[in-house]
Formats: C-alpha cells, structure tokens, sequence
C-alpha cells in the first residue's frame, strides 16, 4: 500500500480522492454534491490511499487553520474496504506529516457514528451534536503535541 498526497487539483491522485468521496458521501450517504466539493478544494492537502494493485481504498483532505492547526476532512474508506485499519493507517500517516510540519493539534466534525473510531485514535469530543449536510456530527480534538501516537 502507498499514501500520496497533492494540493493540485489537476493531478490524478486529487481525480481519485474525488471519486472516492463522491462514492461515499454523495451516493452513499447522499450529501449534495455542492456541499461536498467546496471552494476549500485548492486549499486543501489530499491524501489518498491506493492498495497494492494501485485501487484508491482510502482519502482525506487536510485543510491549514490558523496558528499550527489543521481541520481534518472527507475521510472516506471504499465500502468493501471497511473494518480493516486502513482509515487508521491513513490517519497516522496524516498526522505524522502535520508533526513533520510543527502542526500542534488536529480537530475535525465527525459523524456521530464513527466518534468511536477517533477516539481510538486518542481524539476527542470537543462539542455538542450539530447537523452537517443532514448527518449529526461533533468537534474532535487531538493535541499533537502531548500525544504519543
């Protein structure tokens, strides 16, 4: 398996992590389309994750906040990909690269259903429910800094 990353929207690992998230998110969960591809798009880092074979299986994108934060976005796993560590892989690839970069914490709006798989990750809840895209989520938090993973 191989991670790689861009910030230029006209390479292909930016055309895989946009399928993937339209695979998850607008067909499956039936985000609208407008609120899944946003004016965030060029500035954000996306990372893909391909199997062996070259198959995008997983993506994110990190979009840069202010004073050594970054917001973690669009995590998506393949649906037959699922429940085989690879969002974790995919994670603490991210995050050892925000700690190559000196970023201090990661905070991310995680759907309700998957706040167990952050907190094992060492992420926590940092906010009450709220809707995003009709889907309930919450702020999660991780401090770089103070964690060991």
């Amino acid at each position: 398996m191989e991670i790689k990353q861009t910030t230029e929207l006209q390479t292909k690992i930016y055309q895989d992590a946009l399928n993937l998230r339209k695979e998850v998110f607008i067909r499956e969960q039936n985000v609208p389309e407008e609120l899944e591809i946003d004016e965030l798009e060029n500035e954000c880092l996306h990372f893909v994750l391909y199997a062996d074979d070259g198959t995008p299986i997983a993506t994110s994108r990190v979009y840069p906040l202010a004073d050594q934060q970054w917001k973690l976005q669009r995590v998506a796993v393949k649906k037959n990909k699922r429940k085989q560590h690879l969002g974790q892989l995919l994670l603490k690839h991210i995050e050892a690269i925000a700690k190559e970069n000196h970023i201090a914490s990661i905070t991310l709006g995680a759907q309700v259903s998957s706040i167990g798989f952050y907190e094992s990750l060492g992420y926590h809840v940092s906010s009450e429910e709220f809707d995003d895209a009709g889907i309930p989520h919450r702020q999660m938090e991780k401090n770089l800094e103070t964690s060991a993973s």
